[in-house]
């Protein structure tokens, strides 16, 4: 049975975060465009052994939001929803919410265990994060009146979709919501284009960490997933051969024995 909680983070949003199964604490975070509803290949197993707390990130399903917004929020956000839990709780982030739990994981003493899949982090010297003008693009199509052209062009040039897919998506029942948050995907583009990764500031985070990579992913998620682990003192990075940036959903079985054996 899945039940809708709400956390208060520290700036007074209201949080929502669907509670289901028995078990040990997991909190989920998911990435950009999406909602706590993208982790719904995986949730049958979890739930059968844990007790998973899926958040909607704020401005994103069922969440409040605020006019004000800064990246360091989000980070927060994920800090509120683990120590609310009232236990220590493992954490697993996929994409943009994986760097909202890596940072998280500052500001909190409650994590068990850590799980990052590729967070979006630009590596200096390392490939191209986004392509070149790609923020401004999407600014001037959120200025213009475009908000479905601003998720299209992310999917298409940042999560790397071809059209066809996108044009199958935009027929779903779930665009039109999507489509209504495509502000949070300008802002978090934003927020990802100008984070940078500082390794002095994790050299005392001894959490247990797991970096997952897509073994077909491209180099901008190889190096800036290398680049994590080496900053982190506990961490080990599995590569999930064949895959790219969704493994969730495209090799459903994988990700859930790499997730599973970590949190063993």
């Amino acid at each position: 049975m899945e039940r809708l909680v709400h956390v208060i983070s520290r700036d007074g949003t209201r949080l929502a975060v669907w509670r289901s199964g028995e078990g040990p604490p997991l909190v989920l975070v998911h990435g950009t465009t999406v909602n706590h509803s993208d982790w719904v290949t995986v949730l049958p197993e979890l739930r059968r052994r844990f007790t998973v707390y899926a958040m909607d990130r704020r401005g994103l399903g069922a969440s409040d939001d605020t006019s004000a917004y800064a990246l360091e929020r989000e980070f927060e956000d994920v800090a509120a929803v683990v120590d609310s839990v009232g236990q220590p709780a493992s954490l697993l982030g996929h994409s943009f919410g994986a760097l909202c739990s890596l940072e998280a994981a500052l500001l909190t003493a409650n994590i068990h265990k850590l799980i990052l899949y590729e967070p979006p982090i630009p590596i200096a010297g390392g490939a191209e994060f986004h392509p070149p003008g790609l923020l401004e693009r999407l600014k001037a199509l959120m200025a213009a009146g475009q908000p479905d052209d601003v998720l299209a062009t992310f999917l298409e040039e940042v999560a790397g979709q071809d059209p066809g897919r996108v044009a199958l998506q935009r027929g779903t029942p779930a665009w039109p919501a999507r489509v209504a948050a495509a502000h949070t995907v300008v802002r978090e583009v934003h927020g990802t284009h100008f984070y940078t990764l500082r390794p002095e500031r994790f050299h005392e985070l001894h959490v247990p960490t797991l970096l997952l990579l897509g073994g077909a992913s491209p180099a901008k998620h190889v190096v800036a997933t290398n680049a994590v682990a080496a900053a982190l003192p506990n961490a080990c990075v599995v590569s999930l051969p064949g895959q790219m940036h969704i493994a969730m959903h495209t090799a459903t079985r994988l990700f859930l024995d790499e997730v599973l054996r970590f949190l063993a």
